[in-house]
């Protein structure tokens, strides 16, 4: 009888769970500013690929999956793809120095009221995206993927 109400309840919920982060869904980043408190925007005459990687400092994929994504960040020729990362830390100041400690040198930001209105709910994370120059997201991941499957990403990149 549990296995059965398991079961009812996660197709109940699997609707909701299909909505959150769709390809084709658009996402508006809004107004960004790195935990260097530089701001983040993407140009409005936007031509590239963006690279969008949701983590938290407390999550081991999440630590796994930056690595990868601090390896692709320095082989990308420059320009050819927009990157942010987005921490769902509750304190900026441990997102920050979690940055610094593990030497990354990709843009992080912290997830804003407006993006997470954008994006709705994470329900999982390491969350990756790639949205296309009009903001339409073309890939997603949920989890964790795997250094093979990373640095596949290159795809996304188009040259300056």
């Amino acid at each position: 009888m549990k296995l059965l109400r398991h079961l009812i309840l996660c197709l109940a919920l699997l609707p909701t769970m299909a909505m959150a982060l769709t390809v084709g869904q658009t996402i508006e980043l809004g107004q960004l500013q790195t935990l260097n408190s530089t701001p983040y925007a993407i140009p409005a005459n936007n031509t590239k690929n963006t690279l969008i990687q949701v983590w938290a400092t407390w999550c081991p994929f999440c630590k796994k999956q930056n690595a990868y994504l601090e390896k692709l960040y320095k082989e990308l020729p420059p320009n050819s793809l927009n990157v942010i990362t987005i921490s769902i830390d509750k304190n900026p100041l441990l997102a920050k120095q979690y940055m610094e400690n593990n030497q990354y040198t990709f843009p992080a930001a912290m997830m804003t009221p407006e993006l997470q209105k954008s994006m709705g709910k994470v329900k999982g994370i390491p969350i990756l995206i790639i949205l296309d120059k009009n903001n339409k997201i073309i890939y997603r991941e949920i989890g964790e993927i795997f250094p093979e499957e990373y640095a596949d990403l290159k795809r996304f990149a188009k040259a300056p």
